[in-house]
């Protein structure tokens, strides 16, 4: 990437504890060049709170650097920006390692949706469920105090971003997590970790009839290559007009635009536009805007040209949102709820010294109709 080249042009490779210490005072230099969104933040700039300033001085380890890192990018409120490398008692990555969608209603953090097959579903939470109380601390309490942990003391703190990741949890412990329905008498639940969770190894999709229609569900899988050829074997036992179910509510880890652009080959027979690239830090250097289209392609030989429904859900994140509102401006008919709304594309920055990577929303994306992807509403459509 250019930007490491201009932020680095005078710093040198020095020994190891000052590296580090280098690279944690960097960090706030590169999220201020290269992250997309900085509209969102306080007078439009990333600024560390004096709290993380000061870890920043102290880091003289790799380890060290990894939890500054994870720490000032929750600054951003953003589940997209995380580290490239983590320890066995960082906050579990969300959504990927999350089973509840927590959003703030009024005072409440109220439980909006629970991931299928999870130890939250197993436990019996249900959405409408409000999570009432975190460890041994009222949820309104635990959510001050992770702001207040972070140097954030004015309760300008997203509430419902903390709730959620204080709801996933650590990597390397379980969750105990106090959740009331309605009058009910709160009930106090520990939840495993999903990083502990010994799961059954699902296949990279699933394909089945039911009634007249064909379904095709993706199981986090848009990021293995291999799902190109699965989709394609199920999509070869598709009848001509056949109604065609792509089920994208767990696909929560995202993928890459090949596997994307696979599956919408099959539906188009012209290049056809999908999705708008936008790249502010460009814009931000040069005083140029720079934003392009992208296409996806015909696929020789395969072409399905029956009508096309999409369920998503606040499982559908990041690339699963990408293939979602690509769907969507072919002519698919999208249904379910909000979905991840996971910011813009990731780009992967080095820390010159160290080799960390930091996972920076680096582009914006839009629909091609211009709505931003985050925003992508099926209600409204």
């Amino acid at each position: 990437m250019t930007c490491l080249v201009a932020l680095t042009a005078t710093v040198s490779f020095a020994s190891e504890p000052d590296g580090f210490r280098e690279d944690a005072e960097l960090l706030e230099r590169l999220v201020d060049y290269q992250y997309a969104y900085l509209d969102r933040l306080p007078d439009g700039d990333f600024a560390l709170t004096e709290t993380l300033k000061s870890e920043a001085a102290q880091v003289r380890t790799r380890a060290e650097l990894i939890r500054f890192a994870e720490r000032a990018l929750l600054l951003l409120e953003d589940h997209h920006a995380i580290t490239g490398a983590s320890l066995s008692d960082s906050w579990a990555v969300f959504p990927s390692f999350g089973d509840l969608w927590i959003e703030r209603r009024g005072d409440d953090y109220v439980v909006e949706q629970v991931r299928e097959d999870s130890p939250a579903a197993r436990a019996g939470i249900l959405a409408g469920d409000r999570l009432v109380g975190i460890g041994d601390e009222k949820s309104k309490n635990a959510v001050e105090n992770f702001w207040r942990d972070l140097g954030v003391t004015d309760a300008s703190g997203d509430g419902a971003f903390a709730a959620r990741i204080l709801a996933a949890g650590k990597r390397d412990r379980p969750r105990n997590l106090t959740l009331q329905r309605g009058s009910d008498q709160p009930r106090k639940l520990q939840l495993p970790s999903l990083y502990s969770v010994d799961e059954p190894e699902k296949p990279m999709l699933s394909a089945g009839r039911q009634n007249d229609d064909l379904i095709i569900k993706f199981h986090d899988s848009l990021g293995q290559t291999a799902a190109i050829a699965a989709f394609d074997a199920a999509m070869a036992e598709a009848e001509q007009g056949q109604h065609v179910i792509i089920d994208l509510t767990d696909t929560a880890s995202g993928g890459n635009t090949v596997v994307a652009r696979a599956i919408m080959g099959w539906f188009v027979q012209q290049p056809t536009a999908y999705q708008i690239h936008q790249l502010p830090a460009e814009m931000r250097r040069t005083g140029i805007a720079r934003q392009w289209i992208e296409q996806v392609l015909p696929r020789a030989g395969k072409y399905h040209s029956g009508p096309i429904t999409v369920r998503v859900g606040r499982w559908t994140g990041s690339m699963g949102e990408g293939l979602a509102i690509g769907l969507d401006a072919i002519g698919a008919t999208i249904e379910g709820t909000r979905m991840a709304g996971l910011l813009g594309a990731i780009y992967d920055e080095r820390l010159p010294n160290s080799q960390l990577v930091v996972k920076l929303p680096a582009e914006r994306l839009y629909s091609p109709a211009g709505t931003p992807r985050e925003e992508f509403d099926p209600a409204s459509r």
